[in-house]
């Protein structure tokens, strides 16, 4: 069965409850749930598929004729209304942040006229491949099979048809008819039944006190509050983890092999997600963060990994699925993560970076996991010369990139401003000569003077975005005259229709890929922000207003965009791109942020 819609990456809201996300599609398909986790396997993945392996549609039965919609203040409560010719109908949905079970629930109230409805229930466990057991208890619709159980409870009357469950009604002006979707753990009984207007109104309650926490901001004040809300809602309440994106496979390329699950916690997307939240005012959120990354990482610094788990997890293991045709018909679609295992150093500096920021920002007065971060700088002493696999886990040969020895200098350079500032204690000379050694590679053999910039890596010629970083974490100046120079040759190679490219992968076998891919959105972000470190304002602005014309109607962001077909591309919402986004808008609106550090030194 297909229901004919061609799908575009922006048709889709997020809602979420601080532990999982769910999915909806502009004609009212949740398209995308994974229950009980973010990194659990979807019960709706009509995402990567088609309605039969599973989604939940609510929507009017005839024809529309329009469909607006809108996040009820700053909170993930998203209201779609609906208009056809017998009159117009709005469908609330959202997830309350959980106690125990996680809930979708949906209240269709009638605002004119008297409108047809239809809800196409379909359900489909283990990444649309199982087919529940359903049968009705009382008023309560149960689905098991396997570990997994889901319950729906409605007034409305629903029967089976092709195993659908199929609900058939009418809203009239002034009617609230809802539904409420659970999840639990098939062995127990169904959870007690919620009340779908009580647990509006508390999970409004909820995200009105959460955005009263936060710092007010003189300029985009909203448009850094609805990213820094994307990022609250990819965080997992019970152990702090931040996943990257709650999706998997949606690809960078359509009918492309660029197709990756992102459903796990980066130490990258993290730290940086970190510096965002420190500069809201996020302080809880930002030791919930440090509170998992010290568990994550514990034992050999010779371990550590680019990503974990939500929960620490350590095995990511990655493997294809073979009965989804991906969406828009990309394939493979990937589970798991096999960049685990590579060697990138840069999260050593965004690591270091992340635990000065949180000191300096008096987010917890404490200074647990200490002797983790020494560990770790023990081992870069000497493992800063490995090549790596850099900062796009590229998956062709190991190479010495640029911007991993850039951000292995951070990490030194931040170890001893702990030492200076915050009484880090350890062998602070030798930190000290590794900085500095560091830094004269870098400048020495990461040069290329033939082409006035650096490059990707040492002796390459080609350029990548990622050098951007250099004066944003204080490598270089932003005015000095190599940074002035690199970001020319940036702006001349990398642009497509005035949007930066990580890099170009048909130029050399950099990634070991085939094919190409779109514009990466974090990198023009960074452009804007280094853009207004040089102080060319005026351009800094037009970009970012650009870049947030690329969302859709709903504030969010994927992690690519494609100038030709003009759609987002890469899983969504993205953290990384969010959190560049909420970055630039800091530096442009000269809000003074937690300082990433300068080139100067901070021990002689």
């Amino acid at each position: 069965m297909s229901d004919g819609v061609t799908p575009r990456i922006e048709d889709y809201g997020l809602l979420g409850d601080l532990q999982t996300a769910a999915l909806v599609h502009r004609t009212g398909s949740i398209d995308w749930t994974c229950f009980p986790r973010f990194d659990s396997e979807a019960c709706f993945a009509r995402l990567l598929g088609t309605p039969d392996n599973g989604r939940w549609l609510l929507a009017p039965a005839g024809e529309t004729e329009s469909t607006n919609r809108q996040y009820h203040g700053l909170s993930l409560v998203l209201e779609t209304v609906h208009k056809t010719a017998d009159g117009a109908v709005r469908v609330i949905d959202f997830m309350p942040p959980r106690g125990e079970q996680p809930d979708i629930i949906r209240i269709v109230e009638g605002i004119e006229g008297s409108v047809a409805m239809r809800g196409e229930l379909i359900i489909r466990f283990d990444l649309g491949h199982t087919v529940p057991w359903v049968q009705r208890i009382d008023h309560t619709l149960l689905a098991i099979a396997g570990p997994n159980a889901i319950c729906l409870r409605t007034p409305v009357e629903t029967h089976g048809e092709n195993m659908t469950t199929i609900s058939e009604f009418t809203v009239n002006a002034g009617d609230r008819i809802p539904f409420v979707l659970t999840w639990f753990p098939s062995h127990l009984k169904p959870p007690d039944p919620v009340d779908p207007e009580v647990a509006l109104q508390e999970t409004l309650t909820y995200w009105r006190e959460w955005e009263s926490a936060l710092s007010s901001f003189p300029v985009w004040n909203t448009e850094i509050v609805q990213s820094l809300l994307v990022l609250k809602s990819l965080t997992y309440k019970p152990t702090g983890g931040i996943v990257a994106a709650p999706t998997t496979s949606l690809p960078e390329k359509i009918g492309g092999v660029r197709n990756w699950d992102y459903r796990y916690c980066w130490l990258r997307d993290a730290s940086l997600t970190l510096i965002a939240m420190l500069n809201a005012g996020l302080h809880d959120e930002a030791t919930e963060w440090r509170a998992w990354l010290i568990r994550a990482i514990a034992g050999d610094p010779a371990d550590l990994q680019i990503m974990y788990g939500i929960a620490g997890e350590r095995r990511l293991d990655e493997w294809e699925v073979d009965w989804l045709p991906g969406f828009a018909n990309s394939l493979p679609i990937r589970i798991g993560n096999a960049a685990s295992r590579q060697v990138q150093l840069d999260v050593f500096g965004e690591v270091m970076n992340a635990a000065w920021l949180t000191l300096e920002s008096g987010a917890d007065g404490s200074k647990p996991g200490f002797a983790i971060l020494r560990a770790m700088l023990n081992w870069l002493i000497h493992g800063w010369q490995t090549p790596d696999s850099g900062i796009w886990e590229v998956r062709g040969p190991a190479r010495h990139f640029t911007n991993s020895k850039v951000m292995a200098w951070v990490a030194f350079d931040r170890a001893i401003r702990m030492h200076t500032d915050h009484e880090f204690s350890g062998p602070v000379e030798q930190w000290i000569a590794c900085r500095d050694e560091i830094r004269d590679t870098v400048l020495r053999d990461g040069w290329n003077e033939q082409k006035q910039s650096f490059t990707q890596y040492f002796g390459g010629d080609e350029l990548d975005a990622s050098l951007l970083l250099m004066p944003i974490f204080g490598f270089l100046q932003a005015d000095d005259p190599k940074v002035i120079a690199t970001v020319a040759a940036i702006e001349r190679e990398l642009v497509v229709d005035g949007l930066l490219l990580r890099y170009r992968p048909d130029q050399a076998d950099v990634d070991g890929l085939p094919g190409d891919e779109g514009v990466f959105l974090p990198c023009s972000f960074w452009l804007v922000e280094v853009w207004a470190l040089q102080g060319r304002q005026k351009e800094a602005d037009a970009l970012f207003r650009r870049l947030l014309a690329l969302r859709n109607d709903l504030g969010l962001l994927a992690e690519e965009y494609d100038p030709r077909t003009k759609q987002l591309l890469g899983n969504f919402p993205q953290a990384f791109t969010h959190l560049a986004l909420v970055n630039a808008a800091l530096a442009l609106g000269k809000v003074a942020p937690i300082p990433q550090g300068d080139a100067k030194q901070s021990v002689s």
